[in-house]
């Protein structure tokens, strides 16, 4: 087997041969200006919707609206776990939809409706809910993954980085949304004196909640698709890179209204719409987001094996590292075998510099990697190095433990069970 080549030095960052950016590009004054804007943006959104549903309304609002949140997040958590981005990525998502995005589609959406009632007070609702609504909420959660494809570049590679970023946008979105709408219906039953299933808030509840979840990530999604298809393109195909993200956030503006408008098609023009498009769309985009998660474990399948060539990489380890099953064997060897919690910990941070290497390896392939392609390499060289003690012998263990196990054929053809002397491949 190929030993480790010794890792060859390089210059450190910091030399003082560039000069020291001005304090306006400094990372903590860019950092502490976004959670400056976003925490503002969330206390004037907590005081608008206070004051529309009331103290109690906006308690029961905030307790059913965040119910299915958690199933969400670890949905889009799940599809990200390939190559896990950074976790304050997905926090900046869940603020700027729940915070900036809902007070922008607030504001924009209630001067807008107000301004075409001053000329048609008759279609003001109508026209405010499928065309002003979905052109401002999906461009306001579009900014959000405009924002990281640009400023977090390096962190946004694909379509599933798409797909989780807008998808825990719109799930931020959807929470401030239902805590208005739930709020608002309890406050209407209290007045009314409705309770039970028949009250306001229960259908409410049934249609937002428990129907319809995804609404909201779903329409997000598409723009993250679009933005995902953009990030795999050249850096020279700027037409592309341009031209796909506006398509698919005009794609989501026109589901979004088409869901929007599904109550002007009758009594169950709702019903028709959900089951006749929202949940086909729903399974397409989830069987996409799914197909391309398996072909990035082939990717790095595929392009890993010339490390192990190099040394870089043990023998076994492209298996291993294409197969979430053999993944998590590592993991929990590490943890119960190596080191406990930081053993694992070091192995799932071995896991993702090599997934990321592989990817980086697949687009400089294809001709997409950037200027700062050996930068980088060299990098992610140097995070499975700091890494190799613990992480290689995790890793040899979950190739043997999840390796198929040979079959022997018996009389009649039927497979007969070997015995454990037999089987090299159990430990």
């Amino acid at each position: 087997m190929a030993t480790s080549p010794p890792y060859p030095p390089y210059a450190a960052p910091g030399d003082g041969s560039l000069p020291d950016p001005h304090w306006w590009q400094r990372g903590w004054v860019r950092y502490g200006a976004l959670v400056t804007l976003l925490a503002l943006s969330g206390l004037v959104i907590l005081a608008l919707v206070r004051r529309q549903t009331g103290t109690e309304g906006f308690l029961v609002g905030l307790g059913l609206a965040g119910l299915p949140v958690p199933w969400l997040i670890a949905a889009f958590c799940w599809l990200d776990r390939v190559e896990p981005g950074p976790w304050r990525n997905l926090l900046f998502a869940f603020a700027w939809g729940a915070c900036a995005a809902a007070l922008i589609a607030i504001v924009a959406n209630s001067f807008a409706t107000k301004w075409i009632a001053t000329a048609d007070p008759a279609s003001a609702d109508t026209l405010g809910a499928t065309v002003i609504a979905p052109i401002v909420e999906e461009s306001a959660k579009a900014a959000a993954v405009l924002l990281v494809f640009v400023f977090r570049r390096r962190d946004f590679t694909g379509i599933v980085d798409g797909v989780v970023i807008a998808g825990i946008t719109a799930t931020g979105f959807a929470f401030t949304e239902n805590v208005l709408y739930l709020g608002t219906a309890f406050g209407t039953d209290q007045l009314t004196g409705d309770r039970g299933i028949a009250s306001v808030t229960a259908a409410t509840f049934f249609v937002r909640i428990v129907m319809s979840p995804f609404a909201h990530p779903l329409f997000t999604v598409l723009t993250g698709i679009g933005f995902g298809l953009a990030a795999r393109s050249a850096d020279r195909q700027h037409v592309r890179r341009v031209l796909v993200p506006l398509g698919a956030l005009l794609l989501a503006m026109g589901v979004h209204a088409l869901w929007n408008g599904s109550s002007a098609f009758g009594h169950y023009g709702f019903f028709a719409v959900y089951g006749a498009f929202m949940m086909p769309a729903f399974g397409l985009v989830t069987w996409l987001a799914i197909w391309t998660r398996q072909r990035e474990l082939r990717t790095v399948r595929e392009e890993l094996p010339p490390y192990v060539y190099t040394g870089w990489l043990g023998p076994a380890e492209p298996f291993v590292l294409g197969s979430m099953r053999a993944r998590r064997l590592a993991r929990d060897h590490a943890r119960r075998h190596l080191g406990g919690r930081p053993a694992a910990r070091a192995v799932a941070e071995y896991e993702a510099s090599a997934t990321s290497l592989a990817f980086l390896r697949h687009r400089a392939r294809r001709g997409r990697a950037g200027p700062d392609f050996a930068v980088r390499e060299r990098e992610l060289l140097a995070e499975l190095w700091k890494r190799r003690d613990v992480s290689r012998p995790a890793l040899e263990y979950a190739a043997r433990a999840s390796a198929p196990a040979p079959v022997y054929w018996g009389p009649y053809g039927y497979p007969a069970v070997p015995y454990p002397a037999y089987n090299p491949y159990r430990t």
